[in-house]
């Protein structure tokens, strides 16, 4: 009986073969991101996510992980999912009824904990500053003269607006020794810049892969510190999720390997591929890099005679948010870099910006170069008042002033014998 007898139709021809773009767009917005040619092979892959080759990749995965996070947790986990289930993990491991939490908000992101901590039962308290503003420590501190909390939430970067909170390490070393444990949002940070998990006292941090990791989407990195891990053991249970529940998670990512449900092979392949890639590079000329490559954009920007919303004081580097003129329309803007440059740029979130991502195989520099002159075009279309010539010519100057730093010597000794026999590991 053929399909027609069924009553259903079937989909003419063109709708089934013209989804895919004939070209791939240059993904430059807020993630995901361009993905290097060996993650892509090793995400094309598949092989049994209990057989031996995993158990490998896994156990290198986790080494290579606590290299990213600058941390000796021997709770590493990958989360099958985004990094919204790390955060899910974190929060409903170590937050139940009769717990509380104090949640940093300075926007979307850092403000989601408070949603989830309220779906599992845990009383919330915010301390929120303005979208736009990092959180001090001093403001934190004054929070805490009368009040206590089991857990603190944070994020090292606010992805929707741009926004690095610096004094991150002041506010988890105010909880050390409190018994308070801190919860770090590194989406958009880990291996982008300094993130030094151990020495900073946080308890808990997790990360996407699709950002500064530069691998598949799909696939989330999370650490818990040995005081974190005590605590999910104490959980009085029944777990909000029981795809998060880490003392399952460990059966699979601890010594055992053992069936938990069907680990997401491919994203876990390009995963150890983006990690091994970052070890290589190592830490200090990726931070370096991110640095160089985000100033250099910077100058362009600034000088087309956009406006870049957050202070360089407080701006992260690795989301650059841009004010867009008054009577310009930023979804036009987008499409038309989209369309005509196949560049692709982000949106904000019920804000008047857009915003251009500097994270992982972001930053090189031809996809700056291409990225700022699609930029400065799709304004100028739109009626902004700029100078095309004078963007490419700042970012010209900043790339050349700056070549000679581009081969940076050698690491620290005690980071090339860490790093030397991980990047070598080419096979799993």
């Amino acid at each position: 009986m053929s399909p027609v007898d069924l009553g259903i139709v079937r989909p003419p021809v063109p709708a089934i073969t013209q989804v895919l773009p004939a070209e791939p767009l240059l993904l430059m917005g807020a993630g995901p991101v361009p993905v290097p040619a060996e993650v892509a092979r090793a995400g094309s892959m598949v092989i049994n996510h209990l057989g031996e080759p995993m158990d490998r990749v896994v156990d290198r995965i986790k080494e290579m992980a606590r290299y990213v996070f600058q941390t000796n947790d021997d709770k590493v986990f990958g989360v099958s999912g985004p990094a919204s289930a790390a955060m899910e993990m974190a929060v409903g491991n170590l937050l139940w009824p009769g717990r509380t939490v104090l949640v940093l908000k300075m926007g979307t992101f850092s403000g989601r904990f408070a949603e989830m901590a309220e779906g599992v039962g845990a009383a919330v308290q915010l301390l929120q500053v303005p979208e736009g503003e990092p959180i001090s420590a001093a403001l934190v501190k004054a929070r805490l003269e009368n009040e206590e909390f089991d857990v603190v939430t944070l994020v090292q970067g606010e992805t929707s607006c741009g926004v690095w909170n610096a004094e991150l390490p002041q506010i988890a070393r105010l909880f050390r020794g409190t018994g308070t444990l801190v919860i770090a949002d590194t989406v958009c940070t880990l291996s982008t810049m300094p993130m030094r998990k151990d020495d900073w006292g946080i308890d808990v941090a997790f990360t996407a892969s699709q950002k500064g990791l530069s691998s598949l989407p799909g696939v989330a990195l999370i650490s818990f510190s040995a005081a974190a891990w005590e605590i999910a053991r104490q959980h009085p249970g029944p777990k909000p999720h029981w795809c998060l529940d880490v003392l399952r998670a460990q059966k699979f990512w601890g010594g055992e390997h053992s069936y938990h449900y069907t680990a997401p092979v491919t994203g876990l392949l390009a995963l150890y591929e983006a990690l091994r890639l970052i070890c290589e590079e190592t830490l200090e000329r990726r931070f370096w890099r991110h640095r160089h490559s985000s100033l250099a954009l910077q100058a362009g920007i600034e000088g087309l005679g956009l406006h870049l919303t957050i202070p360089s004081k407080c701006r992260l580097n690795s989301v650059l948010a841009i004010d867009v003129p008054r009577g310009v329309d930023a979804g036009r803007v987008r499409w038309y870099m989209s369309d005509h440059f196949k560049v692709e740029i982000s949106g904000a979130f019920g804000r008047d910006l857009v915003r251009i991502g500097q994270m992982g195989e972001q930053c090189r520099e031809s996809h700056v170069f291409r990225t700022l002159h699609a930029l400065g075009v799709a304004f100028v279309r739109e009626g902004a008042k700029l100078d095309l010539s004078q963007g490419m010519a700042e970012l010209e100057s900043y790339l050349s002033r700056h070549t000679d730093r581009v081969q940076l010597p050698p690491g620290p000794a005690e980071t090339t014998a860490l790093v030397a026999p991980l990047a070598a590991r080419r096979h799993f």
